[in-house]
């Protein structure tokens, strides 16, 4: 079809480029509903809770209250923010299957769906999350070690709290660690003292004269 459309070279290589974007915009797509599928699965619902929690209910509630939230055209706002609400309201039925849970396991239930929300998101701007903060740091510095690029990935994961005190990693994994530095305190050994210093003789002055 480019060539029938006589296309110039530069028209081919963004239609090249965007087959390129299309495979991985299917390979990320796949990953996200295959890891959603799979942290559902990890509650050990059953087939009808499960269902509700992928198709109908919890994830795609929290999924489009978070577009709607970051969405800065007001129609697109107020459309999507319709569409959560009533995704919601089916939520809150009284003969809902997520109704019948207990207090504890609903807010498990949440807390996943939550999580799953969170792991699609778009980025705006060139300087969010962890590959924006990167490439400040190449810009600013050029290059960066594979050392230093490791050190500052733990200190990303590890050590960066959120509002709520949270780290990267407690959010990834579902549970607390111990604090960073304190772990290191305890495995990277001490550096040894330094060596101390010999006494020097004192000098004496040229013009002085030596006893006998």
């Amino acid at each position: 079809m480019a060539e029938a459309a006589e296309l110039p070279e530069r028209a081919r290589e963004r239609l090249a480029k965007a087959e390129r974007l299309t495979v991985q915009w299917l390979a990320t797509l796949a990953f996200f509903f295959a890891t959603v599928t799979a942290r559902v699965e990890a509650l050990a619902l059953s087939p009808e809770l499960e269902a509700a929690v992928l198709e109908s209910s919890s994830s795609p509630a929290s999924t489009s209250k978070r577009v709607a939230a970051r969405s800065t055209a007001a129609e697109t706002r107020h459309r999507v923010q319709a569409a959560s609400t009533a995704l919601l309201d089916v939520l809150r039925r009284a003969d809902h299957p997520l109704q019948r849970l207990a207090p504890e396991d609903s807010a498990r239930v949440e807390q996943v769906a939550g999580a799953c929300a969170d792991l699609f998101q778009r980025s705006s701007s060139c300087v969010e999350g962890r590959n924006g903060q990167l490439s400040l740091h190449h810009h600013g510095r050029h290059r960066l070690s594979d050392r230093r690029l490791a050190a500052l990935t733990a200190v990303h994961n590890f050590h960066i709290r959120r509002p709520d005190g949270t780290t990267a990693a407690e959010r990834f994994f579902g549970r607390t660690h111990p604090a960073l530095f304190e772990e290191l305190l305890l495995r990277v050994p001490l550096p040894p003292r330094p060596r101390r210093r010999r006494p020097r003789p004192p000098k004496l002055p040229y013009l002085m004269p030596v006893a006998a």
